[in-house]
């Protein structure tokens, strides 16, 4: 057979019945589009196996592996070597609980079809479980958008097409250095654009992103920020490729924090009097510490897999 020129992958970890939600709502798009669809299943109890093989029924452009090194990083990199092995193209990453809107999978392709480049990302739109005044204010899901066909410097691996064959020829993989900490996917596509690649916005092809009640917390929302300053300057200095350019790299991250933590609590203190309250401060004040931590070597482990226990900051050696 044929490979298909382009593979959805799906990489889950232990999230069944939003697996088979999200299964059933893209197959109809991989049907359309002619393309395959990839489970990669990160769990070593292989606990999506059955969820795949009721969705999809033996269908042939559907294929389930099982990867059980931990980690979302780890997952990636299986998903690539598989789609590359299959003989596609390309890769279109979609995380494991949304859901695409009308004619996503083809409008993503049409636009690279029309752009060109070596990757395309969509908009994928949080839905949230409730409302919560502060966390809105704050800005905490608010995620930047685009003119389509605008190039952009770095993109998220939920709603992401890729083009394996020139990531092959580049030597490009995902970090597990970011396996359980995430921004992989930011270490990466930071790299693409550093090699030369060009991404693209195509501002037409959306997801929907679910945010799950147990996230949709204050105190959830304020690491989720200190989090990706922390991972965000973490790639920075992934990419320097010399000890003087990692130094820079550093300095620059731990110079950027101070200003956002400075101007954080300045708005957050503004806002307390002014009467907006001090969310949007708040945030921007999560941030740039973690860009300081980021910037001086330590890790904010969010995706701790083993006996449950709190999040931890670890010195990397």
């Amino acid at each position: 057979m044929t490979a298909p020129r382009a593979t959805v992958a799906v990489l889950t970890y232990r999230r069944p019945d939003r697996l088979a939600t999200a299964l059933a709502a893209l197959l109809p798009h991989v049907s359309a589009a002619g393309a395959g669809l990839l489970v990669v299943d990160n769990d070593v109890t292989e606990s999506a196996r059955p969820v795949f093989e009721r969705a999809t029924d033996g269908r042939a452009a559907a294929r389930y592996v099982h990867e059980p090194t931990p980690g979302i990083a780890a997952a990636r990199n299986r998903a690539l070597d598989e789609v590359a092995a299959s003989g596609s193209e390309l890769i279109v990453f979609v995380d494991d609980d949304e859901t695409p809107g009308e004619r996503w999978l083809a409008t993503l392709l049409a636009a690279h079809e029309r752009y060109g480049g070596t990757g395309v990302a969509g908009p994928a739109v949080p839905s949230l479980p409730g409302r919560d005044r502060w966390i809105e204010s704050g800005g905490f899901f608010t995620r930047p958008r685009y003119p389509s066909g605008s190039r952009i410097e770095v993109a998220a691996s939920n709603n992401l097409l890729l083009d394996v064959r020139w990531l092959a020829h580049q030597g490009l993989r995902f970090d597990e250095a970011f396996g359980l900490t995430g921004g992989s996917d930011t270490e990466l596509t930071l790299r693409i654009t550093a090699r030369g690649g060009a991404l693209y916005w195509c501002d037409e092809a959306v997801v929907m992103d679910p945010v799950p009640v147990q996230r949709f917390t204050r105190k959830w929302v304020v690491r989720r920020a200190y989090r990706v300053g922390n991972c965000t300057i973490r790639a920075e200095v992934q990419l320097a490729e010399t000890a003087p350019g990692r130094f820079a790299a550093r300095a620059r991250g731990a110079g950027a924090g101070i200003i956002r933590v400075a101007g954080g609590l300045a708005r957050a203190a503004a806002g307390v009097i002014d009467g907006r309250g001090p969310a949007h401060g708040i945030r921007t004040t999560a941030r740039g510490a973690g860009m300081i931590t980021g910037a001086v070597g330590l890790v904010y482990t969010e995706y701790t897999r083993a006996a449950r226990r709190p999040r931890a900051l670890r010195t990397l050696s």
